[in-house]
């Protein structure tokens, strides 16, 4: 069903945690029945949902399963490594907090002979068995093409955006910036009113961003915030701004609050990954591994971009494949 590509493999990369390497690998005989997810924070609800997916498959193979939360922090990714690792986990599937964090990561497990399997982010380099990764490129390109078909509607194509971007330092961060920006200067939008980079995500830290951006830039017309509760912020900023109505908001990923404000228009777009399907994908990969097969090395899972024009057509999709199910009544 889904687009798959194969990517070389990169070069061995020297192991940048020795302080914290095992006193003596854990024998593969030795691992016990139990697959951990090690996220870079559960309070996001993307990462939830992926974590549910991989949770899932192990549940269905008969195995234990843990999701460690590393709270955007790469050392305590570290630890959190390192503890699955001295428990002799079957497998591990890997968000990097970011590319430039993982190989230290990678390189742990593999001394331990510990299989690797990483959803999202992307690593810089080291070994692992499949990459699951959402095409970030396209579903940014995706959003910008509906942000400039929104505000050439309203006669605004003059205006500037702005963007508040997840970490450059991640290769999905930059797939989305790249994205975004060729489809806002195909369109002939191309003003920008600045990028931020965000580091606690959180929908305050973007309210901040979003505040300055509309104190620098009286003409801004647009805004992209690449991940979803984020974009929250953003939206307050611009009610307590009182330019509601002047400012359209672009998002990504997708929390359950995004259903009725796509209904009515407060969100234009968004380019949503399936983390709930992200996470299936993952732990098949890693259970297809376990029982000697041979999976694809990097398996792209589509993004659906949901329009305020679309979003009842999308409804039931995205229900199961970003939501895991738990959209309720939003």
């Amino acid at each position: 069903m889904f687009k798959r590509r194969h990517i070389l493999g990169v070069a061995t990369a020297a192991l940048t945690a020795a302080s914290l390497t095992l006193g003596g690998a854990m024998p593969a005989a030795a691992q016990n029945k139990e697959v951990v997810y090690l996220t870079p924070g559960l309070d996001l609800p993307f990462w939830r949902y992926l974590s549910k997916g991989v949770e899932k498959v192990a549940t269905a193979e008969g195995y234990g399963f843990q999701a460690l939360d590393s709270h955007n922090d790469a050392q305590q990714q570290l630890q959190n490594a390192q503890d699955a690792i001295a428990r002799g986990v079957a497998g591990i599937v890997l968000s990097p907090t970011d590319s430039s964090t993982a190989p230290s990561v990678l390189s742990l497990a593999e001394k331990a002979g510990i299989p690797v399997v990483i959803a999202d982010i992307g690593t810089n380099s080291g070994t692992y068995v499949s990459f699951i990764i959402s095409d970030n490129y396209e579903g940014a390109h995706g959003t910008g093409e509906a942000l400039a078909a929104a505000m050439k509607e309203r006669g605004w194509e003059d205006g500037s955006v702005g963007i508040v971007a997840i970490s450059q330092a991640r290769l999905n961060g930059q797939a989305r910036t790249k994205g975004f920006k060729d489809a806002m200067t195909e369109a002939g939008v191309a003003k920008e009113a600045g990028l931020q980079q965000m580091q606690s995500y959180t929908a305050d830290e973007t309210f901040r961003f979003t505040q300055d951006m509309l104190t620098a830039n009286p003409d801004m017309r647009g805004i992209f915030v690449q991940t979803d509760q984020p974009a929250i912020g953003a939206l307050r900023a611009i009610k307590a701004a009182r330019r509601q109505g002047e400012v359209l908001v672009a998002a990504f990923d997708g929390i359950p609050e995004f259903v009725p404000m796509l209904q009515s228009g407060e969100i234009v777009a968004s380019g949503m990954q399936q983390p709930h399907l992200m996470g299936e994908e993952s732990a098949k990969a890693l259970f297809a591994h376990l029982n000697g097969e041979t999976p694809e090395k990097e398996i792209l899972v589509p993004i659906v971009v949901v329009t305020d024009q679309n979003i009842e057509e999308m409804l039931p999709t995205i229900t199961e494949t970003v939501f895991a199910g738990e959209l309720g009544d939003s």
